[in-house]
């Protein structure tokens, strides 16, 4: 049987393994990962270099892009002509790139997030800044090396000055690690370069005195502190919180022009939003925030309108004039992409193709190094271009010295170049050069303009040789480049650097504009509020469903947590806000919480009535808990007490400060008081025992001060009350059984009440 060549007698996963890595190395090499030394990708660097061939500069006219998407994959990058395209439309987009690298006609998408129109429509050229990028490549710079098919050439890096790997950023995902960086500003990476040059051993924080941080095409704000932005440097991996910024471009107090206040008139006022984070859709960013206001997700935000032209004018318009405009932006940055975060790995490859992690100076350093690699590469090739044409004019010079014999020599020699050579030990190119000059070239002015030329050149040839050998002119001449650099490319920066702490969280209390409000629940568990602060005593006209009555009333905010005790030891909670109005019967509470069927409600208070919370059961057990511990985040509310069988809550006392003693009465008509420190603290469970009885339970409790006394209603609702001031037959123990009430108490509840003067 004859074997099959082309089968590889290899394990499967072993080949698989070596075709992986194979596959890996190219895509980290030649696809995802930036060149240190130019910033750039190698698409782009064909998209550029196919623009470069096709005369695309900046003074020329635009071609369509489709011609040069052509080229591209046709000559140099054999990929798909859409994601080369797309390579091509980012790099004309000036809210993409800090320094666009393609000069775009026609649609290149927005902002908001619209594509680009198709190849056929958009036309291109280069732009300033790539043929900066580009400077030097016909100066014997760069290595050339074959295209995929060995037609052409293409060169492996770009030898110009411009900083494109921080000024532009890269981004990009390959096998096994990816690339992320942010803009920076051309004007301060050229003041940060100085200061390398000079002094090699700078640190971090030392060229980040010049280099503020990230500087991003669409603006915005650098929420970080030096020192979070010195760490990322210094690793080369981190991450910046980017905010939008408010500005009120036409306010003419300072202060509210710089947090986007614009005044309205009569007290009311809208922010204003100019730039946006980096890399955020302008678009999808309004949606999120319509998002909000139509699921009532942010109650102080009222509209948001988007009056953007060319720049950015996004307008948010607050609930009423009363609502805080930080707590307005806080709440925006929390809920929205109007904060949001940009990560740096400053992973590139190194100049021998190796990927690897640098901190902001070893990139800066690598820069440099080649920067200077350059200006030696181009001095030396500037250097034999002038021995190339001292070498000629040397030769003509010598013709024109001997004018008469040389054109007798053409005249009459077969053989005039060698008759030359021979004559005036001239070389082969000297005496070619002679031969093919022109009549009109021998006139006078001519040799002069050789002379100076051939004086200036010696001057120049000298200039150079002393640059190459000497490391300090070399240095001086790259900060002349970079300060050139800067004065032709730096601009403003964009990116405000304002350090701000985390966003907070928001209490749902300021999201609600506070209004006053009187609850009413009554026998049945109906609730209604009332608008303002009634007076409770006015409120017997109130009417209730047939079969119900009133139950309790007590004054709350918009603002305020609404604690809702059932009997069967839950607690729930609810905004005052969400509370029904005061027309009709309200609406029963059931509808709002789960409550069990088989519970009743117990009461209802502010959350913010009492720092405490006493807890009694039927049968006489109790304990204290933190009112924070009674908010439930459900509707299903939160378990806080058990009981034992056929036991359910009796009472729940809130309790104030001032308050020292509880006074507990049985249904077996037994008083006892005693200090409320007796009794324990706990988040949940049965408690411990308050008063003990033999038979019957717990008939009313109240919390008072001693010496105060207690105050109960005389009968017949002639409204006098009672008071014993003198509680000392009653005080006792936790857990004792007491004594019969003062005479005159009444039998049934309610049995007291706290003092008029320490409600």
């Amino acid at each position: 049987m004859l074997e099959d060549a082309s089968i590889i007698d290899r394990p499967f996963a072993t080949e698989l393994s070596d075709r992986y890595l194979v596959y890996a190395l190219s895509t980290i090499t030649a696809r995802s990962l930036p060149d240190v030394r130019d910033g750039l990708k190698p698409v782009h660097r064909r998209l550029l270099w196919a623009m470069r061939l096709l005369r695309l500069d900046p003074g020329s006219g635009f071609k369509k892009c489709a011609r040069v998407v052509g080229d591209v994959i046709g000559k140099y990058h054999p990929h798909g002509d859409q994601a080369v395209y797309d390579a091509m439309v980012r790099l004309a987009q000036n809210f993409a790139l800090r320094y666009p690298l393609v000069d775009g006609q026609g649609n290149f998408g927005n902002v908001d997030g619209d594509g680009a129109a198709a190849m056929r429509y958009t036309e291109a050229r280069l732009t300033a800044a790539a043929t900066a990028l580009m400077s030097g490549l016909d100066q014997g710079t760069v290595t050339f090396r074959e295209t995929y098919n060995g037609e052409d050439e293409e060169p492996e890096v770009f030898p110009g000055l411009f900083p494109n790997l921080l000024a532009n950023g890269a981004a990009g995902i390959a096998v096994g690690m990816a690339t992320s960086i942010p803009p920076h500003n051309v004007g301060e990476i050229a003041d940060a370069a100085k200061i390398l040059i000079d002094r090699p051993d700078a640190d971090t924080a030392r060229l980040l005195k010049k280099i503020k941080g990230p500087d991003f095409p669409t603006g915005g704000v650098l929420a970080e502190g030096e020192d979070t932005i010195r760490r990322a440097y210094e690793t080369g991996r981190g991450s910046f919180r980017i905010r939008a910024r408010y500005y009120a471009e036409g306010q003419k107090d300072e202060a509210k022009r710089e947090a986007g206040i614009e005044d309205l008139g009569s007290g009311m006022w809208q922010l204003v939003i100019t730039d946006i984070p980096y890399q955020v859709q302008r678009g999808k960013l309004i949606e999120q925030i319509a998002g909000l206001i139509n699921d009532r997700k942010l109650p102080i935000l009222d509209d948001v309108r988007d009056e953007s032209a060319e720049d950015t004018r996004i307008v948010i318009v607050p609930k009423s004039r009363n609502v805080d405009p930080d707590i307005l932006k806080d709440s925006l940055f929390k809920l929205t992409d109007l904060e949001s975060r940009f990560s740096l790995n400053l992973n590139v490859l190194d100049k021998d193709r190796t990927p690897r992690v640098m901190s902001l100076k070893e990139a800066l350093a690598a820069w440099l190094d080649f920067q200077f690699d350059m200006l030696r590469a181009r001095t030396r090739h500037r250097l034999g271009k002038i021995e190339d044409r001292l070498e000629l004019v040397a030769g003509y010079l010598i013709a024109y010295l001997n004018l008469d014999r040389i054109i007798e020599i053409i005249r009459t020699e077969d053989d005039p170049k060698g008759v030359m050579i021979a004559e005036f030990k001239l070389n082969d190119r000297q005496a070619e050069a002679i031969l093919n000059m022109r009549l009109r070239s021998l006139r006078r002015l001519e040799e002069m303009e050789l002379r100076h030329e051939d004086s200036e050149l010696r001057s120049e040839r000298e200039e150079l040789r002393a640059l190459l050998g000497s490391e300090e002119m070399q240095r001086s001449r790259l900060k002349d480049d970079l300060t050139h650099l800067k004065k032709t490319f730096g601009d403003r920066r964009r990116t405000v650097v304002e350090e701000a702490g985390p966003t907070r969280d928001i209490p749902l209390e300021a999201m609600i504009e506070k209004e006053p409000l009187t609850v009413i629940l009554s026998q049945r568990g109906w609730v209604r509020a009332l608008k303002g602060h009634v007076d409770l005593a006015a409120l017997d006209g109130v009417k209730f469903k047939e079969g119900d009555g009133f139950a309790r009333a007590f004054h709350a905010a918009t603002t305020d947590k609404l604690l809702v005790a059932s009997t069967d030891g839950r607690f729930f909670t609810i905004g005052a806000d969400r509370l029904p109005g005061g027309r009709g019967f309200g609406e029963p509470l059931r509808a709002m919480i789960d409550i069990e069927n088989d519970a009743g409600i117990e009461t209802m208070f502010v959350s913010s009535a009492a720092p405490r919370v006493l807890m009694i059961a039927s049968d006489g057990r109790g304990f204290m808990v933190a009112t924070g511990d009674l908010i439930a985040e459900t509707r299903k509310g939160r378990q806080i007490m058990t009981f034992r069988e056929g036991e359910s809550l009796g009472a729940v006392l809130p309790i104030t400060n001032d308050k020292d003693h509880l006074a507990i009465l049985g249904s077996n008509r037994r008083l006892l008081i005693f200090p409320l420190e007796k009794i324990p603290q706990m988040a949940r469970g049965k408690g411990v025992m308050l008063q003990r009885y033999r038979d019957g339970g717990l008939a009313g409790a109240a919390a008072i001060r001693l010496e105060d006394g207690l105050v109960w209603p005389m009968g017949g609702g002639s409204g006098r009350t009672r008071s014993e001031t003198d509680l000392t037959p009653w005080l006792g123990d936790r857990a004792g059984s007491g004594r019969m009430p003062p005479n005159g108490f009444p039998r049934q509840a309610p049995y007291f009440r706290e003092p008029e003067s320490s409600a």
